[in-house]
């Protein structure tokens, strides 16, 4: 899937406030554009931050035919140093890195084994800033109609309602303080719309990312009700290459990076316990 990786100073064209801790940071490359598959990320060095060593990985968000963009949560010096980044600036970035998700229809295996025929209905399950990845996914596949489950701990947290709806997706909200949407966790929506609609399953497939434990719910109700699903896992990934071993999961065919052999895995190769 990987076909390029650069290393390069980048010019920000924008760096926007899309919430309270959250900014939407835009460079220039056409380079990365071009290569960059939905679920791959970017290592982002960070200047500016005393004893900071290590890059940042984050998801590539969406592009252009010019220009990349990824989001960004405030969570500590290093994203507070690059949510200051003003346009016109340079960020020294790698990518794009790792592997993403299958969505072309002759490479979707169905619960069985099989293919897909000709349509099938994607199911996207986010948790907080797992929504990054998810809706450049989601431009890639709006042909399908995508069902969108948004899950995050208040409103405020809730982040590309109105992007998915743009691209014609149905999308439903679930908040744990019941401030936006419906009250409860993503998963459980999820699982209430698989009971309540048999023949939704039929031709599902599910992506999601977001939180371990949200991830492992997803995995645990995909396989009760027989519907496949691809999972981006969120590990610190120091190196991005797969140089450190710093970001190994157990999976069923032994340890895998999640900077390069994912950070997108079949949900059911990975091995949950102690995770």
């Amino acid at each position: 899937m990987i076909k390029k990786v650069l290393q390069s100073n980048f010019k920000i064209l924008a760096n926007k406030k899309i919430g309270r801790d959250y900014f939407k940071l835009t460079f220039v490359s056409p380079e990365i554009s071009a290569a960059a598959c939905p679920g791959q990320f970017v290592e982002v060095r960070v200047p500016d931050c005393d004893g900071l060593l290590l890059r940042r990985p984050i998801g590539v968000h969406s592009v252009s035919s010019k220009s990349c963009n990824i989001l960004v949560e405030i969570v500590g010096p290093a994203t507070r140093a690059l949510s200051h980044k003003a346009a016109g600036e340079y960020l020294d970035i790698i990518g794009p890195l790792g592997n993403g998700f299958s969505f072309q229809l002759s490479a979707i295996p169905a619960a069985g084994g099989s293919a897909f025929g000709g349509s099938f209905q994607p199911i996207i399950v986010a948790g907080g800033m797992g929504v990054a990845p998810l809706y450049f996914l989601a431009e890639r596949i709006k042909q399908q109609k995508p069902l969108v489950l948004i899950g995050a701990r208040t409103k405020s947290q809730i982040l590309c309602e109105k992007e998915f709806k743009k691209l014609g997706c149905s999308v439903k909200i679930v908040t744990d303080d019941g401030s936006c949407g419906s009250r409860g966790r993503v998963t459980d929506l999820l699982k209430k719309i698989l009971s309540e609609n048999s023949g939704l399953k039929a031709q599902s497939y599910i992506y999601a990312c977001g939180p371990k434990p949200m991830l492992k719910a997803v995995s645990r109700i995909s396989q009760d009700h027989g519907i496949p699903a691809q999972i981006s896992l969120e590990e610190h990934m120091s190196c991005g290459i797969g140089a450190c071993l710093g970001c190994v999961v157990k999976t069923t065919t032994g340890f895998q990076r999640v900077c390069k052999e994912g950070p997108v895995f079949n949900s059911r190769e990975i091995i949950w316990e102690g995770l």
